[in-house]
C-alpha cells in the first residue's frame, strides 16, 4: 500500500501486511490459549507460578468474546465463512460479531459488498442461516 493511499477497512484497504496475515476468530485464540494453559498446569507443580497475568486476562477475554465454544463448531464457522471467499479480516469480523441479518453484516464489513467479488445479499443470508444453525446447535 502506498504512503498516499489512506486505510479503509470498510474498502479493505488495511495494507498487503494485513491482507496476507493468517487472522484468527476470538473462539480460536481461545482453544489455542486454554491448550496452552492446560499444559502449563500439567508441567508445573504451581500453576499459577508458570502462568503471567496477562496470559489470563488474554485468556478470559477471549473465552468472554467467543461466540463458539465447541471446537467442531469453531472449524465449521471457519469452513462455512471460507466457502464466501472472504479475506481474513472480513471472516474474522464476522465470525466473531456474528451479525443476524444481511444488513447488519454488510454494516460492520461493508466489503462483502463492494470487492470485486461482491456477495449478493442471498448469499450472504445463506451465509448468516449456517453459521446461526451452528450456534443454535452447539
Amino acid at each position: 500500500m502506498s504512503g498516499e493511499e489512506e486505510e479503509n477497512a470498510a474498502e479493505l484497504k488495511i495494507g498487503d501486511e494485513f491482507l496476507k496475515a493468517k487472522c484468527l476468530m476470538n473462539c480460536e485464540v481461545s482453544l489455542i490459549l486454554q491448550h496452552k494453559y492446560e499444559q502449563l498446569q500439567q508441567t508445573s507443580d504451581d500453576p499459577m507460578n508458570q502462568v503471567s497475568q496477562v496470559f489470563e486476562k488474554s485468556l478470559q477475554y477471549v473465552k468472554r468474546f467467543s461466540r463458539y465454544k465447541n471446537p467442531d463448531a469453531v472449524r465449521q464457522v471457519r469452513e462455512i465463512l471460507a466457502r464466501y471467499q472472504l479475506a481474513e479480516f472480513e471472516l474474522c469480523v464476522l465470525g466473531n460479531l456474528c451479525p443476524e441479518t444481511v444488513e447488519e453484516a454488510i454494516a460492520m464489513v461493508p466489503s462483502i459488498k463492494t470487492r470485486g467479488r461482491a456477495q449478493d445479499d442471498d448469499a450472504i443470508e445463506k451465509m448468516l442461516t449456517d453459521l446461526s444453525l451452528i450456534k443454535k446447535f452447539e
